[in-house]
């Protein structure tokens, strides 16, 4: 045999064999089948539809409509108020997230360190994840009242002034995003609290044999690298969170005074189901969409280099 029929034979023998689909793997495609319908239905093609809705000038319930191409884009660039709304939404983001992050490995870290009533601390302090927020918010509006509220109360108690929490544009933000880090906390504590659980005591063990004696040492040495993937994950899904926010300040404010809680989701609310102008809402959608994007993005890409996986 010549070497280039030993080559052919060995080249087809090198390629990978297409095996027939099994009745087994026909069967587990019919189970998957209903699963990925639902998913396109309900989250690929609404994406798709907003995608094409904000090229057009659709107003709802309107049925006609014409493309405009890139004018709803144009319009929202130029759009102080879009910005302004932008702006706010960042700040409220920059105030909860490492607010709420910080809080949740603080409370993490206490309940961690209780021997009796761990159980107990969990379930209260992941009370206001379970809590409907549209009914804590109203508990939150009476608590920090200009008039009646308590908080109040124990402010002109100490000789303070009264303070217009919900009433006053300058601090309006800094009081929703109080209500934004209660609600957070929470939840991140339980992540944190996995993540507490799943770290070796051998590697505290071998901390204290390398003379890192002190809490803090093995703190910064050992439970916080550990900690790292579990810190990049509860600090991705807190941003998202905290850029999503709408209910308090649909509840609360709705957006004023004088625009001063006015955020990109309340402003997209209004411009679809207020003003009615569904395409202006939709490259709204769009773009606070790929901002979401960007911004997980970038989180990820830089936090990643700081994580240690094992």
């Amino acid at each position: 045999m010549s070497t280039s029929n030993v080559l052919n034979v060995s080249r087809l023998a090198s390629i990978p064999t297409i095996k027939p689909i099994s009745k087994f793997d026909t069967i587990a495609l019919w189970f998957v089948l209903p699963a990925s319908v639902l998913m396109l239905a309900t989250l690929l093609l609404p994406i798709f539809f907003v995608f094409v809705l904000s090229f057009t000038n659709y107003e709802l319930g309107n049925l006609e409509l014409s493309f405009t191409g890139l004018e709803n884009y144009m319009r929202l660039f130029q759009d102080s108020r879009y910005w302004k709304a932008l702006w706010q939404t960042l700040q409220y983001a920059l105030i909860v997230v490492p607010g709420s992050v910080l809080l949740g490995l603080v409370l993490a870290l206490l309940v961690q360190s209780i021997q009796r009533g761990r159980k107990l601390y969990q379930f209260l302090f992941f009370l206001p994840v379970t809590a409907t927020l549209v009914a804590m918010a109203t508990v939150w509006k009476y608590l920090l009242h200009g008039t009646i509220g308590p908080v109040n109360h124990l402010l002109n108690s100490l000789g303070f002034a009264s303070v217009e929490f919900f009433g006053d544009p300058d601090i309006v933000l800094y009081s929703l995003s109080i209500i934004g880090i209660w609600q957070l906390a929470g939840f991140n504590m339980v992540l944190f609290i996995a993540g507490l659980m799943a770290i070796p005591q051998d590697m505290y063990d071998a901390a204290r044999m390398d003379g890192a004696d002190h809490p803090l040492d093995r703190l910064f040495n050992v439970t916080l690298p550990l900690l790292s993937p579990t810190m990049l994950f509860v600090i991705v899904t807190s941003s998202i969170t905290a850029v999503k926010v709408f209910d308090t300040v649909a509840v609360l404010t709705q957006g004023g005074p004088q625009g001063g809680s006015d955020v990109i989701l309340y402003s997209i609310y209004l411009e679809g189901f207020q003003y009615l102008r569904t395409g202006h809402a939709a490259a709204m959608t769009v773009t606070f969409l790929l901002l979401i994007l960007v911004m997980s993005w970038v989180q990820t890409k830089i936090i990643d280099k700081k994580v240690h996986y094992s």
